[in-house]
C-alpha cells in the first residue's frame, strides 16, 4: 500500500510558475513509476509527466513539453512537477499516481491539488 499526498497548488497568473509535490508513504517509494496526471472540471483525467524509479526516464504529453518537469527524490520519497510558462488552460486538479511497472495500471492515488492559472 502507498499514500499519496500532493501539495504546491494555488493561483497564478498566465506565465507564471508552480512547484507541485507528492509525498509518499507506505511501501518502497523507489520501486514505483510516478506519474502527475490532471482533470479539468468536465473533461477527462489525463496524463501530463511520468518518470521511472530510477528517474532516468520522463515522458511528458506534447500540451506541456518543454514547460513542465517532473523530477523524484526518492530519499525524500517525493516526487515534483516544476510547472513553467503556465497557461489558463492548464487550471486543472492535479493528481500523482503509482503503479509498480510501466506494464501496470496506477493503483495509487492521491487526493489532488487545485491549479488555477488567469488571464
Amino acid at each position: 500500500q502507498v499514500q499519496l499526498v500532493e501539495s504546491g497548488g494555488g493561483l497564478v497568473q498566465a506565465g507564471g510558475s508552480l512547484r507541485l509535490s507528492c509525498a509518499a508513504s507506505g511501501r518502497t517509494f523507489s520501486a514505483y513509476e510516478m506519474g502527475w496526471f490532471r482533470q479539468a472540471p468536465g473533461k477527462d483525467r489525463t496524463i501530463v509527466a511520468r518518470i521511472i524509479w530510477n528517474g532516468d526516464g520522463t515522458a511528458y504529453a506534447d500540451s506541456v513539453k518543454g514547460r513542465f518537469v517532473i523530477s523524484r527524490d526518492n530519499a525524500k520519497g517525493t516526487v515534483y512537477l516544476q510547472m513553467n510558462s503556465l497557461k489558463p488552460e492548464d487550471t486543472a486538479v492535479y493528481l500523482c499516481a503509482a503503479r509498480s511497472t510501466r506494464y501496470s495500471t496506477y493503483d495509487y492515488w492521491g487526493q489532488g491539488t487545485q491549479v488555477t492559472v488567469s488571464s
